[in-house]
């Protein structure tokens, strides 16, 4: 009996030692810190986003103005068609009509090969072939290098010579942003005519657009100013200056239609100039060109 008892009181002396010493004060409890709901966001918006190789902003992808040409739209080996209608209206009561189609491919180093088909037709929607053009623009530099991001371009257009002449066209293409939401684009334009009355045009055009909806819908101005003589002739110019309303609904990603009317300020100027562009962007190989978005921080200066 002493022999259990004394193992029982020795089993109990192990299990006090054993246990751990109170520490003298509870241990603290959890704090739970209280719940906050944030209403931050980005204010860097999704056409601003640099894109491809030259880390141009995602708006440049879609023609932005229906008469003014920005840089370049294309990726290396990407394609995009555009059809285009233009109509000039005038103080006698005739028209001109014009229906373009136009494929557009990039090529390396900044460059951009369009080729386009011109029929012409009259206020009677009598229409004949014109012209088969071929054109090719190159960007200096990547965007944001130089101040206005200028891009050389140069047009020939082979035409019917039942018609007309032949023609070729010399461009300097500006274009950028400012301030957020707002585009603008300035085109300074040679042509001349081959052959007949040797016509030579030069002509500036430009256009200002603010996006209502960021990647979506963009409204704004166009303008035109056309310094117009021919052979023989060189001292009594035509000078026309049209200005009007613009806009540019991207249907999709791919998709984008321009429209603008732009009306005439003189005698020499068309009554109406319209302009309807719808255009869609097949991308690179493989499909649509890639919306490689960058860091803020990536971006251009």
């Amino acid at each position: 009996m002493k022999s259990i008892l004394f193992a029982l009181l020795s089993t109990t002396a192990l299990l006090v030692a054993a246990s751990p010493a109170p520490t003298g004060s509870p241990a603290p409890a959890t704090t739970r810190m209280p719940e906050t709901t944030t209403t931050a966001f980005s204010s860097v918006l999704k056409e601003d986003m640099p894109i491809g190789e030259t880390g141009r902003p995602e708006w440049t992808s879609a023609r932005r103005f229906a008469g003014t040409r920005i840089y370049v739209q294309q990726e290396p080996w990407g394609v995009g068609v555009e059809s285009w209608w233009r109509i000039k209206t005038y103080r006698d009561g005739t028209a001109a009509n014009r229906l373009l189609e136009e494929v557009e491919v990039g090529l390396p180093y900044r460059v951009q090969l369009d080729l386009y088909t011109d029929l012409e037709g009259n206020e009677k929607a009598h229409f004949h072939y014109q012209s088969f053009n071929v054109e090719l623009r190159w960007a200096i530099a990547d965007w944001g290098k130089i101040w206005g991001n200028p891009t050389l371009y140069a047009e020939y257009k082979f035409a019917d010579q039942s018609w007309g002449p032949d023609v070729y066209e010399l461009k300097l293409l500006l274009g950028d942003q400012f301030l957020q939401r707002w585009h603008w684009g300035l085109n300074f334009v040679w042509e001349a005519e081959t052959s007949g009355d040797y016509e030579q045009e030069f002509q500036i055009t430009g256009g200002l657009s603010y996006s209502v909806i960021d990647s979506k819908l963009g409204i704004g101005a166009e303008f035109i100013y056309d310094h117009d003589t021919v052979a023989g002739e060189r001292n009594f110019p035509e000078n026309q200056f049209n200005i009007g309303p613009s806009i540019q609904w991207r249907v999709t990603e791919k998709l984008h239609v321009d429209l603008t009317c732009q009306f005439g300020t003189n005698k020499y100027s068309p009554c109406e100039i319209g302009y309807l562009v719808v255009g869609y962007d097949f991308g690179g190989p493989g499909g649509h060109s890639e919306r490689s978005y960058t860091p803020t921080s990536g971006r251009h200066n």
